[in-house]
């Protein structure tokens, strides 16, 4: 099981990011997929037990999408997904630490609907659906950036970057990127989400986009 550690920025300012981005020389991620609409499906047990261990079974699937942000063909990948704390780390996520650090296994299926009815089998459900679209770049091939993904993530509740790979890189990307640690968010998207629903005084569902089917 590998680590990742990870940090989400709130992006006020999205032409000044891009702009950002460009000036460190971030390209996007070569491949069949470079901006891609992902939905994902969250599992757990009936009495929410992966929820309070602070963990996440999931599932997602990603889809290519043009400029105008419409679904180009047929899903083109499906990622099943298991997240822990570190060991010797709290149950409960710790968000006080500068990054969130999580053991994280993953792996590629070809069907993503048959494995979801062979987790409902196994006793567990679907608890929570978003989607995003997410764009990724990595940084021109520099010792420090190494292993470093930049992740611009298009959610219904606002634009959110996600940096994940080496904390020096994580530190050093986001200062020049014109953030500092006190805007370091490591809640998890359906913590952000709630907050928001709190926020608006509306009752929390999935964090879809208001044309989603």
């Amino acid at each position: 099981m590998g680590r990742e550690t990870e940090i989400k920025l709130r992006v006020g300012d999205l032409l000044a990011l891009r702009k950002a981005l460009k000036r460190l020389g971030a390209r996007m991620v070569s491949g069949g997929m470079r901006r891609v609409h992902e939905w994902n499906t969250a599992f757990d047990t009936p009495d929410g037990e992966l929820r309070r261990r602070g963990q996440l079974l999931r599932i997602r699937k990603e889809r290519p999408v043009d400029a105008d942000g419409k679904l180009q063909g047929k899903t083109q990948r499906v990622t099943l997904t298991f997240k822990k704390p570190t060991r010797g780390a709290r149950k409960k996520e710790d968000t006080s630490r500068a990054h969130k650090v999580r053991e994280e296994m993953e792996m590629q299926v070809t069907d993503g609907d048959a494995l979801t009815r062979i987790i409902e089998q196994l006793g567990m459900r679907v608890w929570f659906r978003y989607e995003k679209f997410r764009t990724t770049f990595r940084l021109p091939d520099k010792g420090w950036a190494a292993g470093l993904l930049i992740e611009l993530d298009e959610t219904p509740i606002g634009t959110f970057v996600e940096l994940e790979g080496p904390a020096n890189a994580i530190d050093r990307t986001a200062t020049a990127l014109g953030f500092s640690s006190r805007d370091y968010i490591t809640a998890n998207y359906f913590v952000l989400y709630r907050d928001e629903c709190l926020r608006r005084d509306i009752e929390p569902s999935d964090m879809v986009f208001a044309n989603a089917k």
